[in-house]
């Protein structure tokens, strides 16, 4: 999948440090403003219970994850989006972005300066949501002078723009999000070419000293409320801490570090499992001999395209999809008792694939 979740916030709030976390490529992480020119990409597995079930049953040579694409993108400052610090650069990044973790700080470190002076998650916020903001603004401007110019020949489609873009003009102006306009759906074609940075959904991470990673801490609860009217999630890491388990080779041992720390499971796993959400993806499953595999696909998504995810010739030479339903697979414990039951079905070209379906695709090329 093309698919990025770009990490976004100011410099030196620990950014870096949780995408080493879980990402299988580990970025240098500094304590110096601006001292990184680029961003870094990896490539995040998905935690997935359900694949060790399935393989607990079929006994494959191999399990194999699906992963989501993660762009770290160095931190922005007040500025950006006229040019600050690396800034420009770094907004393109957010562009390239279909989703965004907005990471904040929440823990005091004397020896990691906060580049604004002082430890304030709410104000750290504002500043990037500025800044993304005024580039949407300066878009959308663009935009309106152009269709002015279209608009004087008296095309009715054209007044109708301006009418779409005045009001994000207008909503974008009162510090707020393009995404919650109050604009029709089928009205936002007017905008879909400027791919608005504040379009995107958002997460937000909180994070933490390690004493603050369970219930985290007044600045945790001040943001919380600051964010509390937005159709968003907030969760809670302590990458410090993350990043020590993520260092630990045995489960073992994390499973030890983590009971420690009064944690049932690493934050990161909940954040990534958040990002896949937030993507708007599903998860299903191929099963056989030499592999269990979990693959991703985007929400409403049909079978052949299902298919063309595991291999082009598959789509190509689509004829049929076999689906066994996870819990179905789980509980009769075989796919010839998924057959025997009933619980195999033959799905052809409109299917819509659904999260945890079990597929095996019939083509030929």
């Amino acid at each position: 999948m093309a698919l990025k979740c770009g990490i976004i916030g100011l410099t030196n709030i620990g950014k870096t440090t949780i995408f080493n976390c879980f990402s299988n490529t580990k970025a240098q992480a500094t304590n110096f403003a601006f001292s990184t020119s680029k961003s870094n990409i990896g490539l995040v597995n998905v935690p997935d219970e359900r694949l060790q079930k399935i393989d607990s049953i079929v006994h494959s040579a191999k399990v194999i994850p699906t992963t989501v694409e993660i762009l770290d993108i160095p931190g922005l400052a007040k500025g950006a989006s006229k040019g600050e610090g690396i800034g420009n650069k770094f907004l393109a990044d957010i562009d390239r972005s279909d989703a965004l973790i907005h990471v904040v700080r929440c823990f005091y470190d004397e020896n990691l300066p906060h580049v604004e002076g002082s430890i304030n998650p709410v104000r750290d916020k504002e500043i990037i949501d500025l800044e993304l903001q005024v580039k949407d603004l300066e878009s959308v401007e663009k935009k309106i002078q152009r269709v002015e110019k279209i608009a004087k020949s008296g095309s009715k489609d054209a007044k109708k723009e301006i009418d779409i873009l005045n009001i994000y003009k207008d909503h974008i102006e009162n510090f707020k999000p393009a995404l919650t306009a109050p604009v029709d759906e089928i009205d936002r074609k007017y905008v879909s070419d400027l791919f608005l940075l504040t379009m995107k959904q958002q997460i937000y991470v909180c994070n933490v000293d390690e004493h603050s990673a369970v219930n985290g801490n007044k600045y945790v609860d001040d943001f919380k409320d600051f964010v509390k009217d937005e159709n968003t999630e907030v969760l809670i890491i302590a990458g410090a801490l993350e990043a020590d388990i993520a260092e630990l080779e045995s489960m073992e041992d994390k499973l030890e570090f983590l009971q420690d720390a009064g944690l049932e499971e690493p934050g990161v796993n909940k954040l990534i499992l958040s990002a896949y959400k937030l993507l708007n993806l599903n998860t299903f499953f191929t099963a056989g001999p030499k592999e269990v595999r979990a693959w991703t696909i985007r929400k409403g998504k049909t079978a052949p395209q299902a298919a063309g995810v595991i291999h082009s010739d598959l789509e190509r030479g689509f004829i049929r999809a076999e689906v066994i339903k996870y819990d179905d697979f789980i509980s009769l414990g075989s796919e010839q008792a998924c057959k025997e039951a009933g619980k195999l079905a033959v799905e052809g070209k409109n299917y819509i694939v659904k999260d945890g379906d079990m597929l095996y695709i019939r083509f030929n090329v």
